[in-house]
């Protein structure tokens, strides 16, 4: 894939969003340096295609079980030659705006990853995510043609066309969690939707040792590694969430039916 450079390039923000209507519209404040905003519409049934119009954003309306094939289609409705890819709990702040519009007008490159500040409440906790609970980074600003999502409810796979570039320096905000018993609801759903993913495809993730072993690898990996140990409570919540996730995923496919 060809990486050349443009001086103004076209910047399309993404939004995926099931009823968003109370952080909605916070996170589009903050995408006006975009040159458009399409929003994806994931049989929402409250306010949020109101907002999104209210904001000037190009709407695609449907309904999508699997997660990849919602956040391809955003994609495909973007006409910029760059997608900035973001979701409603999230925030660009101006700093990483500014940089943001000056990487794509100057990278010989076609994707980026991008920094993130997660917040529990109005608490930052930084360290300690990972190991497929919460992000410290993602691959969210890229040429449109550079990404693909897997066919994955939870956590989808990535197909890349092109080279990858530098991390950006300034951090996007990731308003994750409310509150420790969010974070346990998260863990649920995202473990419960992997379940339903390794059914598909004739899987269990693995056998019940195998899984024993990886919550020990991943509580180590977050608390320790990862210096989740620095953020007090919220980092061993973070660990013991992050460790459960296989163990749980594996035994709701096992015995659990849709």
């Amino acid at each position: 894939m060809a990486a050349s450079m443009g001086e103004n390039p076209k910047l399309s923000a993404l939004v995926v969003v099931h009823n968003e209507e109370e952080r909605l519209p916070a996170c589009l404040d903050r995408l006006g340096f975009a040159d458009e905003i399409v929003v994806v519409l994931d049989k929402c049934t409250d306010g949020s295609r109101d907002i999104a119009l209210r904001y000037g954003a190009r709407i695609v309306e449907g309904r999508w079980d699997i997660e990849g094939d919602r956040r391809n289609t955003g994609i495909r409705a973007c006409s910029g030659d760059w997608v900035l890819e973001v979701d409603a709990d999230e925030r660009v702040p101006a700093a990483l705006a500014e940089e943001i519009r000056r990487v794509i007008a100057t990278t010989r490159y076609d994707w980026h990853e991008i920094l993130v500040d997660n917040y529990i409440g109005e608490r930052r906790v930084r360290h300690g995510w990972g190991a497929s609970y919460g992000k410290a980074a993602y691959p969210g600003l890229f040429r449109r043609e550079a990404k693909t999502w897997g066919r994955d409810r939870v956590h989808p796979s990535l197909t890349w066309r092109g080279r990858k570039g530098p991390m950006l320096v300034n951090r996007l905000d990731h308003y994750v969690d409310r509150d420790i018993s969010d974070m346990i609801r998260r863990l649920d759903a995202y473990s419960t939707a992997k379940a339903r993913d390794l059914r598909d495809r004739g899987e269990t993730w693995g056998s019940f040792a195998s899984n024993l072993r990886r919550v020990v690898s991943r509580f180590f990996k977050c608390y320790v590694r990862r210096k989740g140990y620095r953020e007090g409570g919220y980092g061993f919540v973070i660990a013991v969430c992050a460790a459960l996730y296989p163990m749980l995923s594996h035994l709701k496919a096992k015995y659990e039916k849709d």
